[in-house]
C-alpha cells in the first residue's frame, strides 16, 4: 500500500465557496458550543440532581458515577462517528449528532429517578462525543490552507464559550431552588433547532463528496469482478484498518494518541480540581462562594483566549514548535498553581487564568493537526481516534478522583503528579509528524 506522505497540488480539487464556509462553520460552532454549555452544565447542577434523585445524603460517588458513564459514552460516540462520517458523510452525522444529545439531555431534566437519569445521560454522551469529529472535519476541509490553524482554534474556543454561557445560566436559574438543575437541562434541548438550521444552509463536504465518488466506483468495480489496484483496494476497505495497515499511519497514530494523553489526563487533573482548590483558599481567606466562581470562570475565560492564541501561532510559528510550547507553559503553570502557596486570592485568579490559557488552549491542535496528517478517506476515524482514544483514561480518572486525592495526600499533590504528564508531550510534539503549516489538506 502507498501512503500520501506529501499533500497533493490543490489544482483540480474541488473548492468550496465563502457561503458554504461561512455555513459550515457556524453550525460547527454552535454545535460545539452547545456541546460546551451541556458538558459544563451537568458538572454546576450535580450536587442538585444527586439531592433530588437520590437524597440529601447520597454520596459523592453517585456523581462520579455519571461523570465516568457520560466520558465513556462521549468516547465510544466519538470513535463512532469517526468511522461514520467517513462513509455518510460529515453533514449527515453533525446533524444527528446534535439531534441525540440535545433530546437526550431535555428528557433527563423530566428524569423521575436516578436510573433513569443515568440512562439519558448515556445517550447525551454518546450524542456529545460523536458532534466534535464531523464539525472539526467540515470546517478543516472548507478552510483555507494559510489560515486553517485560525479557523479550526477559533472553532475549538467554541466550547469554551459553552462553558461560560453555562456559568452565566446557573447564576440566573440558582435561585429558582431545587429545580434549577431541571430548567439549567431543559435549556440543553435547545440545540435540536440547530438541525433545522444545518438541513437548510450547510452542503456538504466537497473533498469527502469526491473521494465518496471514488469509493463508490471502485466498489461497483468490485462487485462487478473487475481486478483493483492495490490503491483501489484500500480505498473501499474499513478505515480504521487501513490505518494500521500502513506503517506511516500506524505510527503517526499511535504518537498522536501518546499526545491526546498528555493533553487530556493533564486537563483532566487540572480542570476537576481547580474548583475544590480554589474553594479551599477561598475559604480560608474568609470570602464568599461567588469568589470561587469568578476565579473558576477566569479559567474558562484564560481558556478560550488559548485556543485563539494557539490558532495564530500555529499558523505563524508552526503546529509543532507552538505546541510543544503550550505543553511548556500547561507544565510549568501547573506547577506554579498547585505548588505555591499563594498570598492574595488575586494573584491565585491571575495564576488560574493563565493556566487556562496553557491547559485548555493546548488542546486546539487536536483539530488542526491530525486532520492534516492523514487523507479525506480516513480523516474522519484519525481525528476522532486521537481526540477519543484516551478519554477512557479520563473516565477512570473521573471515578477515581476521591481515590487518588486520598491516596497522593490532597488536592495539590494530586494535581501535581498527575499533571507532569505534560512532560510526555513535551517529548513527544516534536516527533509526532511533519510539520504542515500552510500545505493543503492530503487527498
Amino acid at each position: 500500500m502507498t501512503s500520501t506522505t506529501t499533500p497533493p497540488a490543490t489544482a483540480g480539487r474541488p473548492q468550496p465557496g465563502w457561503r458554504q464556509r461561512r455555513a459550515a462553520f457556524a453550525s460547527a460552532w454552535l454545535g460545539w458550543m452547545l456541546d460546551g454549555f451541556e458538558t459544563y452544565a451537568i458538572v454546576l447542577v450535580g450536587g442538585l440532581v444527586m439531592a433530588d434523585l437520590v437524597g440529601p445524603d447520597a454520596s459523592p460517588m453517585y456523581f462520579s458515577v455519571v461523570l465516568a458513564v457520560q466520558l465513556v459514552a462521549w468516547a465510544v460516540g466519538g470513535l463512532a462517528s469517526g468511522v461514520l462520517i467517513d462513509y455518510f458523510g460529515r453533514r449527515r452525522v453533525l446533524m444527528y449528532s446534535i439531534l441525540l444529545y440535545s433530546v437526550a439531555t431535555g428528557l433527563a431534566a423530566l428524569a423521575p429517578n436516578f436510573g433513569i437519569f443515568l440512562a439519558l445521560r448515556v445517550l447525551a454522551g454518546f450524542g456529545m462525543g460523536a458532534e466534535w469529529g464531523p464539525g472539526s472535519a467540515l470546517v478543516a476541509e472548507s478552510w483555507p490552507n494559510r489560515s486553517r490553524g485560525r479557523g479550526v482554534a477559533l472553532l475549538q474556543s467554541a466550547f469554551g464559550v459553552g462553558f461560560l454561557l453555562a456559568t452565566g445560566a446557573f447564576q440566573l436559574l440558582e435561585g429558582t431552588g431545587s429545580d434549577a438543575w431541571r430548567w439549567m437541562l431543559l435549556l440543553g434541548a435547545v440545540p435540536a433547532l440547530l438541525v433545522l438550521v444545518i438541513r437548510r444552509t450547510v452542503g456538504e463536504s466537497e473533498l469527502w463528496r469526491a473521494t465518496d465518488e471514488r469509493r463508490r466506483a471502485v466498489a461497483r468495480r468490485a462487485r462487478a469482478g473487475e481486478p483493483l489496484a492495490d490503491d483501489e483496494r484500500a480505498l473501499i476497505g474499513f478505515p480504521l484498518r487501513r490505518i494500521f495497515a500502513d506503517p506511516l499511519w500506524r505510527s503517526r497514530l499511535l504518537r498522536l494518541l501518546v499526545l491526546s494523553a498528555a493533553s487530556l489526563v493533564g486537563w483532566w487533573a487540572v480542570s476537576t480540581w481547580i474548583p475544590r482548590y480554589v474553594g479551599e483558599a477561598v475559604a480560608a481567606a474568609g470570602s464568599s462562594s461567588t469568589t470561587v466562581t469568578l476565579i473558576v470562570l477566569a479559567y474558562n475565560v484564560g481558556g478560550v483566549l488559548g485556543w485563539l492564541l494557539w490558532g495564530v501561532l500555529a499558523d505563524v510559528v508552526g503546529r509543532r514548535w507552538t505546541l510543544w510550547g503550550y505543553y511548556l507553559g500547561a507544565l510549568s503553570l501547573t506547577w506554579l498553581l498547585f505548588g505555591v502557596d499563594w498570598p492574595s486570592l488575586g494573584w491565585l485568579a491571575v495564576v488560574v487564568f493563565v493556566n487556562g490559557v496553557f491547559t485548555l488552549g493546548q488542546m486546539g491542535w487536536m483539530a488542526t493537526y491530525p486532520a492534516e496528517l492523514f487523507p479525506t478517506a480516513v480523516r474522519g476515524t484519525a481525528i476522532t481516534t486521537v481526540f477519543n482514544g484516551t478519554r477512557f483514561i479520563a473516565a477512570a480518572g473521573a471515578l477515581l478522583s476521591g481515590s487518588l486525592v486520598a491516596g497522593l495526600g490532597g488536592i495539590s499533590t494530586a494535581a501535581l503528579t498527575i499533571g507532569s504528564i505534560y512532560a510526555l508531550g513535551l517529548v513527544f510534539a516534536l516527533i509526532a509528524g511533519p510539520e504542515t503549516r500552510g500545505r493543503p489538506l492530503p487527498d
